[in-house]
């Protein structure tokens, strides 16, 4: 599964917005657009997106 579909599951899960999710995750309140728009993020980027989503659950 990709990890933007595992951030827009969390999103909808928690009603969390999506600039506070990049804020919270990596500092980055653009992050989950930019990835919409075709953003890769990088290994270190991803691992902490990985982390919080792991936190979550």
């Amino acid at each position: 599964m990709s990890l933007l579909v595992e951030i827009d599951r969390y999103l909808r899960r928690t009603g969390t917005p999506p600039t506070t999710f990049g804020r919270r995750a990596v500092n980055d309140p653009r992050l989950v657009g930019d990835m919409r728009r075709g953003r890769l993020p990088g290994p270190g980027v991803r691992a902490r997106v990985e982390a919080m989503l792991q936190e979550s659950q």
